[in-house]
């Protein structure tokens, strides 16, 4: 089983890179984002929970999104692997998400390390807001909280990944098609 990290600030084209390798590469998309936004919008129990969190552009609990991402995972054992969106965002969940892995025999094959400048994440976020309506890309001062939160609290998985060689960072500037191309170029070399 092949697993993979998708990483980067918001911006910088984590979900739009990660749907396409799932289905180029047979793997399953697991999105926190969109999982967490699905509970909101369906106005569940959680959905309420989490709602005042992201609308801040804080993060929700670990213990939330573990659970979460454990559901998804023994919901499809058949899988032939997995890539993570946007998750782990603490050097906690990397290590719940780890352990989680290793109960089920399998690991993290390589974390995809998006990167890209702070001004063109702000236009992108920006742009996003106007084509899919989301609250949380358009204020600039909730934008701006996003990438410090990030900065802060997960930037530091990426020092996590790494002490385990399994860290490869990735130019995550220009169009959609380029950065595809420089990660299909990556993982065929992991699969």
């Amino acid at each position: 089983m092949n697993n993979f990290l998708i990483f980067g600030p918001p911006g910088s084209g984590k979900g739009t890179q990660s749907v396409k390798l799932a289905a180029l590469f047979n793997l399953i998309h697991l999105s926190t984002g969109d999982m967490l936004r699905e509970e909101v919008d369906a106005n569940t129990a959680l959905g309420k929970k989490v709602a005042d969190i992201m609308e801040k552009g804080e993060l929700v609990p670990d213990e939330i999104v573990i659970q979460m991402i454990s559901n998804r995972i023994d919901a499809n054992p058949q899988a032939g692997g997995f890539i993570f969106d946007g998750f782990p965002r603490t050097v906690e969940q990397a290590r719940a998400l780890d352990d989680a892995l290793a109960a089920r025999n399998t690991s993290i094959s390589l974390m995809l390390v998006l990167e890209v400048e702070h001004d063109e994440l702000v236009k992108r976020l920006l742009a996003r807001a106007e084509e899919s309506d989301r609250p949380d890309d358009k204020d600039v001062a909730v934008i701006e909280n996003r990438i410090d939160v990030y900065r802060k609290k997960t930037r530091p998985v990426i020092s996590y990944y790494k002490d385990k060689d399994k860290y490869m960072p990735v130019d995550g500037m220009g169009d959609i098609s380029e950065i595809f191309s420089r990660l299909v170029n990556i993982l065929q070399d992991c699969i």
